[in-house]
């Protein structure tokens, strides 16, 4: 089976192949297709978000595909950066850019609680579904490790001792909000 993933993030599809790690099924980059421009963003939720990206790219080339959306979401700031959280800092910010700003906004807050949630759309055969996975932890106050990207240098999830940051990719990719939607995506196409 082929899946094509529409993202631009090499992150993200390094991370959805060590998590699905399957050999029947071989995704697809968008660069696969020839595909290099911007996949519009403008719902206001995750889900929203990840139905736009995966119709775009369905519309176009008639293959079944997938996208996802993630945000984290934290508790003192009312659920930001939530579906900002890829552009908190403004459009072309970096990683480092919208960390930079969580950590300022944050200043102050004793609540550190904030959750990672994603949201997967998948297309096939012309069908819509959705999944989801939610990680929570806490925000510490300042980065630690070098490995992820985002927001893992300040992640620290529950019942663990080290940020996303320095965990081992193979670590972070059986626990992680991505890991979780994609599990039920997995579970879905294994029944198909």
């Amino acid at each position: 089976m082929k899946l094509v993933f529409a993202t631009n993030n090499g992150h993200k599809l390094e991370e959805i192949n060590q998590i699905l790690n399957r050999s029947d099924i071989e995704i697809l980059s968008l660069k696969n297709l020839g595909f290099s421009g911007d996949i519009p963003e403008t719902a206001e939720t995750l889900e929203g978000n990840a139905l736009q990206k995966a119709r775009y790219i369905y519309e176009r080339y008639h293959l079944n595909c997938f996208a996802d959306d993630t945000g984290l979401e934290v508790d003192c700031l009312d659920g930001a950066p939530g579906v900002y959280s890829a552009r908190y800092a403004g459009e072309g910010c970096s990683f480092d850019d919208n960390v930079t700003k969580l950590l300022l906004e944050m200043n102050g807050c004793a609540n550190r609680k904030a959750c990672f949630r994603t949201a997967i759309a998948l297309i096939i055969d012309g069908e819509e579904h959705l999944f989801y996975g939610k990680v929570c932890g806490n925000i510490i106050k300042e980065r630690k490790g070098c490995m992820g990207f985002g927001y893992d240098p300040v992640f620290l999830p529950d019942g663990f001792e080290k940020t996303f940051a320095e965990m081992q990719p193979e670590v972070k990719n059986s626990i992680s909000h991505r890991f979780r939607a994609i599990e039920g995506l997995k579970e879905f196409l294994l029944k198909r």
